[in-house]
């Protein structure tokens, strides 16, 4: 019986060889480019983190106010040096 136009069964197994790597390829591209958009939104995202992230624990009461305006002044002199 005939596969892959008289290749046996050397061509069918070439094509699932073939159709295997094709998929992993994409498969690769898409994980690779979903890494790539998280880290390059990370960046983006750092200058209001600091800020929120010692908002969140002042709200919790892990830090006084005293605290939190001592880092929120460090916070905004590092990033007017920048």
């Amino acid at each position: 019986m005939p596969y892959g136009y008289g290749w046996g069964m050397w061509g069918l197994t070439m094509m699932t060889v073939s159709t295997v790597l094709f998929w992993a390829l994409v498969i690769a591209a898409i994980i690779a480019l979903v890494r790539y958009l998280q880290r390059t939104g990370r960046g983006n995202r750092d200058t209001g983190t600091a800020e929120e992230l010692l908002a969140e624990r002042f709200a919790r009461g892990e830090i006084d106010e005293e605290e939190y305006r001592r880092r929120m002044t460090a916070l905004a002199e590092r990033r007017r040096r920048k």
